[in-house]
């Protein structure tokens, strides 16, 4: 379905930076839910995680299963596609299913997001669906951790110059970690998606936990974390127990 209308007028398609001279328009998006669940004694965590990970093969979905650091009963399933009825199609039966019932969603730690883009992306195609399926599914990074958070309305009524100096602020450390391969970061926009009006998801993705940890510090002292940014959390910090690349 195009989302560019010449009735209405209303253009929902993402643009990024102009390539060769011409502009990158691109109707696809990636859609990423977080669900967290305290698994019942008798199944246990372990074996819930592994049937989890068959369902999923068998259903083709494509995933991350977690192991939820803070929680030792507790694990995180984090799933993708570019179309958001597979989490209802592909994911939801998988819960259902008789083999791993006894899982107690934690409703306050579901996330929900789509992939956005800024305008300035020199590769839309690759930022928008690739580059956070190949985040998530790189061996050499296991650990996790997503939140989401809220700018205040401020934010919104500053002029577009001064928008930009503070995000790029915030930019700047992010890439500086990535560089260092120390935090790689996914990020999501869930504006009407998130049950507590967030309108942010970012996971922040690495080899080990502490630099995921550090770059959360260090963005701290931004004037975009300091001054507008009114809700940050709840937090789940996971291990990744199994990838399901999906199909």
């Amino acid at each position: 379905m195009s989302h560019d209308s010449k009735e209405t007028g209303l253009d929902l398609r993402e643009r990024g930076a102009p390539r060769d001279g011409e502009p990158q328009i691109l109707d696809r998006r990636l859609f990423m839910q977080l669900l967290v669940f305290d698994c019942d004694k008798e199944l246990g965590a372990a074996e819930a995680a592994k049937s989890l990970r068959t369902s999923l093969e068998r259903r083709k979905a494509a995933s991350v299963v977690y192991a939820d650091l803070n929680n030792p009963s507790g694990i995180g399933l984090l799933s993708y596609s570019e179309d958001p009825a597979d989490f209802v199609t592909r994911v939801r039966p998988v819960i259902a299913e008789q083999e791993i019932r006894g899982l107690a969603p934690r409703h306050d730690l579901t996330m929900l997001g789509r992939t956005y883009s800024s305008g300035f992306e020199p590769d839309l195609e690759f930022w928008l669906l690739r580059r956070p399926r190949e985040t998530l599914m790189n061996e050499a990074w296991p650990w996790a951790v997503w939140y989401p958070l809220r700018r205040s309305g401020a934010f919104e009524q500053l002029e577009g110059k001064e928008k930009g100096q503070i995000l790029r602020e915030h930019a700047a450390i992010g890439k500086a970690y990535g560089a260092a391969d120390l935090a790689h970061d996914i990020r999501l926009a869930c504006h009407g998606l998130d049950a507590n009006d967030n309108e942010f998801v970012i996971g922040l993705i690495g080899r080990e936990l502490y630099p995921l940890s550090h770059v959360v510090q260090a963005m701290r002292h931004t004037r975009q974390t300091s001054e507008f940014i009114v809700q940050m959390g709840p937090f789940f910090v996971g291990r990744v127990l199994y990838r399901i690349p999906g199909g």
